[in-house]
């Protein structure tokens, strides 16, 4: 969801500086490389661990990232360049389509709510519901097997280097849609394709 559908990547930095700082919690940008790729209740254990504060529990502080970013998610985010018209194209030809996402559960359906995406997705799963998140290839084969789909019959659409291992490791096909500044970074060469936005999407990406 973020950084595919969603252009929500870079207000998880936004949020996670105002509530850290808000909690005199004393993390900056450059200590958000430790915890690339974990969930936000994953993130806030490594900030008590490695940057303990006085106050609220790491659990609070996730909380309250997850609220400011949902807010601001709805008061900034749109939806990326091509992501409805691939969407409608592969409802219109009976793919089943899901939603895999590591934010949490009631993150994914407030977004997916907000932004009137719900009506294309026959599940929406969430790192929430297994045991991993990425790049453990979890949460792949969890949507895959709600939708009743073998692995081997799934293509993921990625952003994330993390994503797409969890997808290779999922024994998928992936495609990646890199953001620009990402976009030439020598680790997406495992992929199965590559585009430069979903408004490049077509039906012969899949084949």
């Amino acid at each position: 969801m973020d950084g595919l559908l969603l252009d929500t990547e870079p207000l998880w930095g936004e949020s996670m500086l105002r509530v850290a700082h808000k909690h005199k919690i004393p993390i900056t940008r450059q200590q958000f490389k430790e915890t690339t790729g974990l969930r936000i209740f994953e993130v806030t254990d490594h900030w008590a661990i490695h940057y303990p504060w006085q106050g609220s529990s790491a659990k609070e502080v996730a909380d309250e990232i997850l609220d400011d970013i949902i807010a601001s998610s709805k008061k900034s985010a749109t939806i990326l360049r091509g992501v409805e018209k691939a969407l409608i194209l592969l409802r219109k030809h009976h793919f089943k389509i899901g939603l895999a996402s590591s934010s949490p559960g009631h993150m994914i359906e407030a977004l997916v709510e907000h932004f009137d995406l719900k009506k294309y997705f026959d599940v929406i799963t969430s790192a929430d519901a297994v045991e991993m998140g990425k790049p453990h290839p979890a949460v792949f084969l969890h949507c895959a097997a709600l939708l009743g789909a073998k692995p081997n019959e799934c293509l993921v659409l990625e952003d994330s280097v993390n994503g797409m291992i969890a997808g290779k490791a999922a024994r998928m096909k992936v495609i990646v849609v890199p953001d620009e500044l990402h976009f030439d970074d020598p680790r997406f060469s495992i992929a199965d394709g590559k585009l430069r936005s979903m408004e490049d999407f077509d039906l012969g990406v899949i084949n």
